[in-house]
């Protein structure tokens, strides 16, 4: 067994290791929302080639896109929570479900045109539009890793799931799941192997941690006006 890190940030409980390894050690909690590999081999040439512009960025080299998770881990990640939300849905075996979550990203070129999240919801099919086109993205938000997704589309699947009280994502990659619920004053679990991103991922964590500490805080010591047409004043 390899070595496990924990490292716990305000509401937020973030381990360095395989989700294989820290998945039995969790107890129970409302909502598993993850964005796992597909298995497609999305790798480091693929995106430097489509990614012909001096800005692109460079993620280094990847290749852990060439199997998607195995049944039994599927499983595994879905007895941790009543309710599931997994990108790339599409690519696994699951469920028959009516609540498809459909972010069109406004694609051109060779990207697909939207991103499929299988759900266990009992909900009718629910789609976002948010911008995400290599260079051009919506809100300017900077990328930390080659399959990151939007945060305005992650905190649409938060508010979406019927109760998100306490958020695991077991591929949590740079952190962007675990930022969203931060923000939305969610407690997060994440799990992540790759020691660049989970740093990077506390680094997000700590900064969203620290702004809503900022607004509790600047909330707490505002003033309180009184209303002079409330009752019994004259």
């Amino acid at each position: 067994m390899s070595t496990v890190i924990k490292r716990v940030i305000g509401d937020a409980t973030l381990y360095l290791g395989d989700c294989l390894e820290v998945l039995p050690m969790l107890s129970g909690v409302d909502a598993l929302i993850t964005d796992p590999p597909y298995g497609i081999n999305e790798n480091s040439k693929k995106v430097a080639s489509r990614s012909n512009t001096a800005k692109a960025k460079d993620y280094g080299v990847f290749d852990w896109d060439k199997s998607a998770p195995t049944a039994e881990l599927i499983e595994l990640m879905r007895s941790k929570a009543k309710w599931h939300a997994l990108f790339g849905g599409n690519y696994f075996d699951l469920p028959a479900t009516s609540c498809w979550l459909v972010w069109d990203k406004l694609n051109t070129g060779d990207f697909a045109d939207c991103e499929l999240a299988w759900t266990n919801w009992p909900k009718a099919v629910r789609r976002i539009q948010w911008r995400w086109n290599g260079m051009i993205r919506q809100g300017n938000e900077e990328r930390f890793h080659p399959t990151q997704k939007p945060l305005a589309v992650m905190k649409w699947v938060i508010d979406l799931c019927p109760s998100a009280q306490t958020v695991l994502d077991p591929f949590m990659g740079s952190g962007t799941t675990g930022v969203a619920a931060i923000q939305m004053g969610r407690k997060f679990i994440g799990i992540e192997r790759d020691e660049r991103y989970f740093e990077t991922a506390c680094k997000r964590i700590e900064e969203a941690m620290r702004q809503v500490d900022m607004f509790t805080c600047q909330a707490q010591e505002s003033p309180v006006t009184n209303d002079l047409f409330s009752e019994g004043v004259a």
